[in-house]
């Protein structure tokens, strides 16, 4: 070996094999440097998942079914806020839904910290947290229900529980409201939708608000909470999701019953909502275009360097004096992801991004005919600002220039809110009440004369009622007057103005007995009724029994005869 090498290392210089070795590893290394670098893949979509509010989930359900025609799955579990944000902290979702942020603190479901990932918040829709509602008066469905802020507080903290309460008949003098028990339908699951209507109570109504919490050992101020506080045993009826408190409420057996749920839920199930009383005088339903006015007080966070960044203060959403103004107006989040960890790849972001695009933009169309308001300008903008931060989304097609939202002013302000009517002078606090209805349900309910504006209908029901009246003391029975209804609860007959109607020495009237209960239908009087078709039916399944057997031995006779069945 000392011979080979002397041989090849003369003078201390390498042999030939050694340089051509060298000079081969230098070449390699020189033509992988200078080859281009190989194409990244393309993104690919992917299905994603998310998890959280049900106030903002017949949107997102709308949005995901719409843009499969597009290639992108969405899955999408309305599970409730609370739940939502905390599949968001565990990864086990793609993006989360929520009325609130992390970070605040509540009295009955404890902390809620932020996740330890990173996140963003993005406005997604704007709408009003609606009070669902069933009542009847004399049979009909009222659909023009009117209430102040107090009275709502009082009545989803227990203290009016009848719906003939002074504090009720202040607010609707055109009504002569039922004697019947109030209902309040709460969520039972951690819920976006209470903690809006606790915080607007918190912030409103302390004192009514901080006294209830007190009841469940919890001191004052109360603030807000996701985790309504109720018993059974108080009237109270807890529910899931905001499809289960609207479906109890939507039943034909719980008249009386009242909930707070998205104003879509309301239009879907068509039904009625509460117009609230707002800081201007007048009482208002949460429409998109009344939505709008109200969100244009609402202080959002503008620190791009803020964990809150655009999260939203409705202090003076709340206070706002325009007319047109709905009090429980809000934002719903999305909680998106900003960082490739846990369960988010490129290509969960890029499909996600692609989805978060299409809602904010062309999605917005379809925002007021689903019971919603569409974002503004300025929201939209941050809101793809915030998108531009998902892992793998496409960039350079995220720009305000080519988004397809018909509800962009040129100048940049919100188009609904400067188009937005003012609200009927029959809708103004005072003696006088519309009798348009709400919500889903957009039949009037007529009001009593002194109370009724011009132009709107007369009240009462059917004419030439057949209903027996109430016998008064020494009075005679009478039947209710031309107009007249009976109220349900209290068998009481009400005269066409509203007021009680009678005879004589109380007949028929307050001071008679009370009569029966008669459901006035909604139906016409005149015309063919399902009444009809059901007494015909009746008549020809009688006539069937009367003549049938003696038609079918005949025939059976016939026969024999024909066959040489009978005897000669």
């Amino acid at each position: 070996m000392c011979r080979q090498w002397t041989r090849e290392h003369r003078g201390g210089v390498p042999g030939r094999s050694v340089v051509r070795g060298l000079a081969a590893s230098l070449a390699l290394l020189v033509a992988v440097l200078s080859a281009p670098a190989p194409a990244l893949a393309a993104p690919q979509l992917v299905k994603i998942s998310g998890a959280g509010s049900t106030w903002s989930s017949n949107a997102i359900d709308n949005w995901r079914r719409n843009i499969q025609q597009r290639k992108i799955y969405v899955s999408y579990a309305a599970t409730g806020s609370s739940d939502g944000r905390t599949q968001f902290t565990n990864g086990t979702v793609d993006f989360g839904v929520s009325e609130i942020p992390y970070g605040f603190q509540d009295r009955f479901a404890g902390p809620d910290p932020r996740p330890p990932r990173s996140f963003a918040y993005m406005p997604i829709v704007a709408g009003g947290t609606a009070f669902m509602y069933n009542l009847k008066i004399g049979g009909r469905q009222v659909t023009n229900l009117r209430l102040s802020g107090e009275v709502l507080t009082k009545i989803f903290t227990g203290v009016v529980k009848r719906w003939d309460d002074p504090a009720i008949k202040a607010d609707n003098p055109g009504l002569v409201m039922p004697g019947r028990r109030i209902v309040p339908v709460v969520r039972q699951d951690g819920s976006g939708t209470s903690a809006q209507l606790t915080l607007w109570m918190s912030k409103q109504h302390p004192g009514l608000w901080d006294a209830y919490c007190a009841k469940f050992g919890k001191a004052a101020p109360c603030g807000v909470t996701s985790n309504y506080p109720y018993r059974s045993q108080d009237g109270f009826v807890g529910q899931s999701g905001s499809t289960g408190v609207a479906g109890y409420v939507g039943q034909s057996n719980a008249e009386g019953a009242i909930t707070y749920v998205e104003y879509s839920y309301a239009i879907n199930q068509r039904f009625p909502v509460v117009k609230v009383l707002n800081a201007g005088g007048y009482y208002v339903e949460p429409t998109a275009k009344n939505v709008a006015v109200a969100l244009t007080r609402a202080q959002i966070n503008q620190d791009r360097n803020s964990p809150d960044y655009l999260t939203q203060v409705l202090d003076e959403v709340y206070r706002f004096t325009d007319s047109r103004t709905y009090p429980l107006s809000s934002y719903s989040y999305m909680i998106i992801p900003t960082a490739a960890e846990l369960n988010i790849t490129e290509d969960k972001g890029y499909t996600l991004a692609r989805f978060a695009n299409y809602f904010l933009c062309e999605g917005q169309q379809q925002a007021d005919v689903l019971g919603y308001s569409p974002l503004p300008k300025n929201l939209v903008e941050a809101g793809m600002a915030q998108v531009q931060k998902i892992p793998g989304a496409p960039k350079a097609d995220i720009v305000i220039a080519n988004c397809n939202n018909p509800t962009f002013s040129r100048d940049g302000t919100n188009t609904l809110a400067k188009t937005a009517p003012k609200p009927s002078e029959c809708d103004r606090k005072g003696s006088r009440q519309s009798s348009a209805g709400t919500g889903g349900a957009t039949q009037a309910t007529p009001v009593a004369a002194a109370a009724r504006c011009a132009g709107e209908p007369a009240a009462g029901g059917p004419t030439g009622s057949n209903t027996a009246g109430g016998t008064g003391n020494g009075g005679t029975a009478a039947a209710p007057s031309a107009g007249a209804v009976v109220d349900p609860d209290t068998g009481q007959v009400i005269g066409p103005d509203g007021s009680a109607a009678g005879g004589d020495d109380g007949a028929g009237g307050g001071g008679g007995e009370a009569v029966a209960a008669v459901p006035v239908s909604l139906a016409g009087t005149g015309g063919w009724q399902l009444r009809h078709t059901i007494m015909v039916i009746a008549a020809v399944l009688l006539l069937a029994l009367v003549l049938g057997p003696p038609l079918l031995a005949q025939s059976l006779r016939r026969r024999r005869g024909g066959n040489g069945w009978e005897a000669s």
